[in-house]
């Protein structure tokens, strides 16, 4: 049996879904535009240049979760699903996680973006395994901060690694193993596997690969 893993944003989505959950909350009048808009952008940015503080993020990202009670959040989610994420995804994207699903592979979703924001868009693919940053809980009510190792970078391997052990797995024991990914953010993943694979790759990871004959795809939909 093969491992499949797939990172989600600008990989199986056509956008960030971390970035478009603050600019869906800013444009339903939740969070304030003057001062989460630039702040939004700013680490976006740093993400992408890989030099993201990830806990300072994280304190920014899921501030708003500990703000409102879950029912009005799953409210806001509904809707963001609607109008932000179903347009990103594209049949290409589908049909890959489908035909490594009908291989039957073990399929999940790796993610440094928070589980509240992904978790139904992984169930929109299909795909029922999600290894995502955890947002911290009490009671039921979020507390604002993330519970255990943040899956970004390195974490992602380690956060991989308790998912499978929980199932009495691990990484060795699969035919083949790949990761899909769009950033150089997800090299330690992408180079402990054995199929590597680079999605519509942002220009580092475009050069590593070609460099190391990673295969480079793309999944956006043709106009």
């Amino acid at each position: 049996m093969d491992l499949v893993l797939f990172d989600l944003d600008n990989t199986l989505l056509n956008g960030d879904s971390d970035f478009e959950w603050a600019q869906f909350l800013i444009s339903v009048g939740v969070l304030d535009k003057e001062v989460y808009e630039a702040r939004n952008l700013a680490f976006y940015e740093q993400y992408k240049d890989g030099t993201l503080d990830i806990h300072e993020f994280l304190d920014f990202q899921l501030a708003p979760l500990a703000r409102h009670s879950r029912t009005q959040l799953d409210a806001w989610h509904a809707q963001f699903m609607r109008e932000r994420i179903l347009p990103m995804i594209g049949e290409p994207a589908r049909a890959l996680v489908a035909r490594h699903q009908g291989e039957g592979a073990l399929v999940a979703i790796v993610t440094a973006t928070n589980s509240f924001v992904t978790g139904p868009i992984a169930r929109e693919f299909g795909i029922h395994h999600l290894v995502a940053t955890v947002p911290a809980q009490d009671a039921g009510h979020f507390t604002g901060k993330p519970r255990g190792l943040p899956a970004f970078k390195a974490g992602k391997i380690a956060r991989v690694d308790a998912w499978l052990e929980s199932h009495g797995l691990y990484m060795g024991g699969f035919d083949r193993r790949w990761f899909y990914s769009d950033s150089h953010n997800d090299l330690p993943l992408l180079e402990s596997v054995d199929e590597p694979v680079a999605v519509d790759p942002d220009p580092t990871l475009d050069s590593l690969a070609r460099e190391r004959g990673w295969p480079v795809i793309s999944l956006r939909q043709p106009a």
